[in-house]
């Protein structure tokens, strides 16, 4: 029995993912590889960003997940590190151990995948790799010249040195896990990215863990289903089957499914419309439910593919609000749709009628949406970089809360005298008895150490000479304003109001 289920078991390539600290040279590791391993011929079939490629090295295979957004969205790390099998942790040479290549660490410790340090920038004459294997020390990373048992290999994306010892490592250590596939059982991934194509419709790379994945199959994850009408090799070309392990883009699923997500193939649609669970969020004033005063920033996200969607959706939900701890109000960020395509004309109505802005990621606006943008005077702002799309919405963020207003404090000055009461005016002497008075300073009116009231001073003088201020210690009259009739022994604490920029 055992003889048949080895069998169907295959070697297959190891799935790597890059990890590290943002800067320390990942998207340029990669593209070192790239251009190492892939012929441009073969390199110019790929035009868009699928998630995952496919290299040879000695005749063998190494799938690469090219993880989307940028390196400081957690989920994105922590995802791709579920999916592979090995994990390469860049640490630039200059640098050394940062806060996101401590993340990363936890990530690949929890996951329990074999790690490979790759200390790079090494053409750099202030790399130090022994002061960044020390450092690695501290995160209980003890890399083998260190006394450990984790491979160290220092390289240079620039340079290409020590890229081609990276690839023996990576498949030393996929031979040491013995990494295998039942290719019997029915095809079973994970979807690696998704986007929607406005001339393929839903697009989506996975990979598969177990099974063969053939054109014409049903595929269903939790949030979609379909027939594969066209499966595909990383490079574009068109395959009729796929293997474990290897990036493969397919499309016929009904909607865009969410990266991710687990994927398998069934005998009948009706099977694998039953296992669909996750719905769209359906908008309803209900779930916006806000008081009349409460300032709000409503956003459209699109962007090109879902790994990026969800990244700038992730950044954007965990930037603090803007708060004024006196009058309690904050800014509140909604996002009121998030989706992956291009700007359309829907975008905008909803835009105009809910007083939105419309951000977007690597895509495009379509013509109709632009004109109608204009017409309406619909804000839609493009971005290629996650650092400055994020800036535009702290900015707008920013510009809604206003200025905060901030209390400052002067000085308190004891009540002596009271020469003259009007309606709401008193001229009275004092002393100073801490700090400073100013003229046209706020003043709390205290009574027994207890707030009765407030007010302004409107003029002070001293040697029957109008001043500007007076400091601790002198004695003066004061013209004051106010709510409440100030007697002998009152104290006024004075202070002033500051207007300073509200930022996150």
């Amino acid at each position: 029995m055992s003889d048949k289920k080895d069998k169907n078991l295959i070697t297959r390539p190891p799935v790597v993912v890059v990890l590290g600290h943002v800067d320390h040279g990942k998207s340029s590791l990669l593209e070192a590889i790239k251009d190492l391993k892939i012929t441009s011929k073969e390199s110019g079939g790929i035009t868009q960003h699928i998630g995952a490629y496919e290299i040879e090295h000695q005749g063998k295979k190494i799938t690469f997940i090219d993880t989307p957004g940028h390196e400081a969205f957690s989920a994105m790390r922590s995802r791709g590190a579920g999916v592979a099998d090995i994990a390469v942790l860049v640490i630039a040479g200059e640098e050394g151990v940062r806060p996101q290549t401590k993340e990363a660490i936890s990530h690949i410790k929890k996951t329990k995948i074999p790690m490979i340090v790759a200390i790079n920038k090494m053409d750099k004459s202030e790399a130090n790799p022994e002061k960044v294997k020390r450092e690695l020390v501290k995160e209980d990373v003890l890399v083998e010249s260190m006394g450990g048992k984790i491979p160290s290999i220092e390289v240079s994306a620039k340079t290409k040195k020590g890229i081609s010892e990276l690839l023996e490592m990576i498949l030393l250590v996929a031979e040491m896990e013995d990494l295998k596939a039942d290719i019997s059982k029915p095809a079973e991934g994970t979807i690696i990215e998704s986007r929607l194509d406005s001339n393929r419709g839903p697009t989506a790379t996975l990979i598969l863990q177990n099974g063969v994945l053939k054109r014409g199959d049903i595929l269903g994850t939790n949030s979609t289903a379909g027939r594969i009408k066209i499966l595909e090799d990383f490079l574009g070309k068109k395959i009729e089957n796929g293997l474990p392990a290897i990036p493969l883009i397919v499309l016929g699923l009904e909607e865009v499914p969410v990266v991710g997500e687990e994927c398998k193939s069934f005998s009948n649609a009706e099977e694998a419309k039953k296992g669909i669970k996750m719905k769209k969020k359906e908008l309803t004033p209900e779930v916006f439910d806000i008081g009349p005063n409460q300032k709000v920033l409503n956003l459209i996200l699109k962007a090109d593919v879902f790994g990026s969607l969800e990244a700038v959706e992730e950044v954007l939900k965990n930037l603090p609000y803007i708060s004024d701890k006196d009058k309690e109000e904050k800014v509140l960020l909604r996002i009121l749709k998030a989706e992956v395509g291009e700007i359309n004309e829907t975008d905008v109505k909803l835009a105009k009628s809910a007083k939105a802005k419309i951000i977007g990621f690597r895509i495009k606006t379509n013509k109709i949406a632009k004109n109608l943008a204009l017409r309406e005077k619909i804000t839609i702002v493009n971005f290629d970089v996650i650092y400055g799309l994020v800036q535009a919405v702290r900015t707008l963020l920013e510009k809604l809360a206003g200025p905060k207003i901030l209390r400052v404090d002067l000085g308190k000055i004891k009540i002596l005298e009271i020469f003259k009461t009007d309606k709401n005016r008193q001229i009275i002497g004092g002393k100073v008895v801490g700090g400073n008075i100013k003229r046209g300073a706020f003043v709390d009116v205290l009574r027994a150490e207890k707030k009765i009231g407030s007010g302004k001073i409107v003029g002070l003088q001293k040697n029957k000479k109008n001043i500007d201020e007076v400091a601790k210690g002198q004695e003066c009259g004061v013209l004051y304003e106010g709510d409440v009739k100030i007697e002998e022994k009152d104290i006024l604490a004075a202070y002033i109001e500051e207007k300073k920029k509200a930022e996150l």
